[in-house]
């Protein structure tokens, strides 16, 4: 779901909240030892998600927030903020070249420079969070 999150708006929380959970608490994030990434930037995007970025030779930059059941991405264009929320039974991730991202048929891929690498761990938490979430649900053959 892709939402213009510029603006205060309390039923975009309220939606985000229903289908990925409300944010961590100070204290929780702070066991977690962060639950946000640094800047990224983006090298290449699907189709529907071309509007998103700048039409111009500037880098385009995005964020990743960790959320109980899911994930949001913060894609900056200019002075808007676009919110693409990923639940963690849609989300795919790829290390190709940099990192991508593929969730309801959207893709993100984020160059592979100093900033992809520092956040390293953060992917590394992110990838475990995801198949925590995946094991509630085995199913057995």
């Amino acid at each position: 779901m892709l939402l213009n999150t510029t603006y205060h708006n309390e039923e975009h929380e309220k939606t985000i909240a229903k289908l990925i959970g409300g944010p961590y608490s100070f204290f929780k994030s702070l066991k977690l030892r962060g639950v946000g990434s640094k800047r990224m930037i983006i090298d290449k995007t699907s189709y529907n998600l071309n509007s998103l970025l700048n039409r111009t030779s500037d880098l385009n930059y995005a964020n990743i927030e960790i959320r109980p059941k899911g994930i949001i991405i913060y894609i900056n264009k200019g002075l808007q903020t676009f919110n693409w929320v990923i639940p963690f039974y849609q989300l795919s991730f790829f290390k190709t070249n940099g990192a991508s991202i593929h969730a309801q048929g959207k893709f993100i891929h984020l160059k592979d420079n100093m900033t992809l690498r520092e956040n390293k761990k953060f992917f590394k938490k992110l990838l475990d969070f995801k198949i925590e979430y995946d094991n509630q649900y085995k199913f057995q053959f």
